[in-house]
């Protein structure tokens, strides 16, 4: 992967060649109706095919994927009501995969739960999107998050590689502002999609990104081959996380970012150095504060 994504930011940004067209992602797809009763059971088997073929076999950009280099993620949507016959609202949780370079790992990039999503779904009916427009509440929450996806997955290959998918996601937040569903509209809150992407353009949080090229690509990725040099990269990116933190302690993505990073980070530095545990320690102590004790755990 590393090497795949290496070649691909060499060609189309330093010689200016243009790729192929593939499918992106390898994402599994789960509907889980939870207390919704006299809908027939097929209506949920059919929504999750069609998501699943929406995600998985749409061309999202214009780079060439290999099938073992897809984008792995899970997306599980809970339907808690049903209104009418084809209005179904629910939450989404999504969880982003990265692989390690020479290790048979699998990182988590993002783990976030979208609480409040409400769409319209009619069985057998072909989901219809065009970048730039709103179709359906449906369609849009799922190009978001799949140009959320891309944009992220870039940001751990190349610093600042995946803007271009962020402000395709961005995009898709722009037209769906008159759409009165929720999560689109900046007022209503700090952790909705808008903020979400709004955090991950604005300059002045750049080191979130920072931190993802630095603590995958520098660090994870070479831990298989040098476990000690590996792990004091992850270690000094963890200071982006501080630094974020100090100008905005509430940040949505910076949290998003601890909550997916929080038991993968605590692993790796279980057998650093002293030195080691303690700035990790300290640093994430004060990002994290309610899981200050489970970061000291280290030293145990």
């Amino acid at each position: 992967m590393m090497i795949r994504k290496s070649i691909v930011i060499v060609l189309i940004y330093l010689a200016g060649l243009t790729p192929g067209f593939s499918q992106e992602f390898l994402g599994n797809i789960q509907i889980q109706p939870q207390g919704v009763e006299g809908v027939d059971p097929s209506v949920f088997s059919n929504m999750e095919t069609t998501i699943f073929e929406f995600m998985n076999n749409r061309v999202w950009s214009t780079y060439n994927f290999k099938v073992e280099e897809r984008i792995e993620f899970t997306m599980v949507i809970t339907i808690n009501e049903v209104q009418g016959s084809d209005i179904f609202k629910g939450s989404i949780n999504l969880v982003l995969q990265r692989p390690v370079y020479g290790a048979d790992y699998n990182s988590v990039v993002i783990n976030l739960v979208d609480s409040d999503v409400r769409f319209e779904f009619i069985p057998h009916q072909t989901m219809v999107y065009s970048d730039g427009t709103y179709s359906s509440n449906l369609t849009s929450i799922l190009a978001y998050y799949a140009y959320l996806m891309l944009g992220l997955d870039f940001d751990t290959y190349s610093l600042e590689g995946g803007t271009q998918f962020y402000e395709k996601a961005m995009a898709v937040v722009t037209s769906a502002q008159n759409s009165n569903e929720k999560g689109w509209q900046a007022f209503e809150g700090p952790r909705n999609r808008y903020q979400l992407i709004e955090n991950l353009m604005n300059p002045s949080y750049s080191e979130l990104r920072a931190l993802l090229y630095e603590y995958h690509l520098k660090g994870l990725d070479i831990m298989s081959n040098d476990l000690i040099g590996g792990r004091a990269v992850v270690g000094k990116s963890l200071k982006y996380l501080k630094n974020v933190y100090n100008k905005r302690s509430g940040l949505y993505m910076l949290q998003v970012i601890t909550e997916a990073k929080r038991d993968e980070i605590i692993k790796i530095f279980t057998k650093a150095s002293p030195a080691e545990k303690v700035d990790m320690i300290n640093i994430m102590k004060e990002v994290d504060p309610p899981n200050g004790t489970r970061y000291e755990a280290v030293n145990k």
